[in-house]
């Protein structure tokens, strides 16, 4: 039980770290967010940070129960492989969204990025049920994120 901890920890702090480093390319977002055209639905802008804080949390104590589980898990590298690779796509969708202002190609990306984390927790899934469910409210933000960037990028 304490080295599931710990790689959930471990996990959640590698999370947060890549997380606040796109925070750290992208600091002046708040700037070119607030001149944008956005929906109707689109939250304040405080809600950003403190949603994106739990999902890392949450994809890090996925990945640390994944790494936890039984040794005789199947499938256990392909699922850590899926978090990573849906990590640095997060962390490019925001340096081509806020930095480069490709809203379309965000758009896109945004969509690989939900497939992408789809897979995560289909892997996670056969390794770690409780993984696999605490990645729910990131497949549903990434839907409502994506609807606020195709917006945006129809709009600006």
């Amino acid at each position: 039980m304490k080295k599931s901890i710990k790689y959930q920890i471990i996990f959640a702090i590698i999370s947060l770290a890549v997380g606040g480093l796109a925070a750290i390319f992208i600091r002046n977002y708040t700037d070119m967010y607030n001149m944008l055209n956005k929906p109707v639905l689109s939250p304040p802008q405080i809600v950003f940070p403190i949603v994106w804080t739990i999902l890392y949390i949450l994809m890090g104590v996925g990945v640390g129960l994944v790494i936890s589980a039984p040794r005789n898990a199947n499938n256990k590298s392909d699922a850590i492989v899926n978090y990573a690779i849906q990590l640095l796509a997060n962390f490019l969708w925001s340096i081509w969204f806020f930095n480069l202002s490709q809203y379309k190609l965000s758009f896109v990306w945004i969509i690989l990025l939900l497939i992408l984390v789809i897979f995560m927790t289909k892997s996670f899934y056969k390794i770690s049920k409780p993984a696999s469910l605490i990645q729910i409210p990131y497949i549903i933000w990434l839907v409502f994120a994506a609807y606020l960037n195709l917006f945006i990028a129809l709009k600006n």
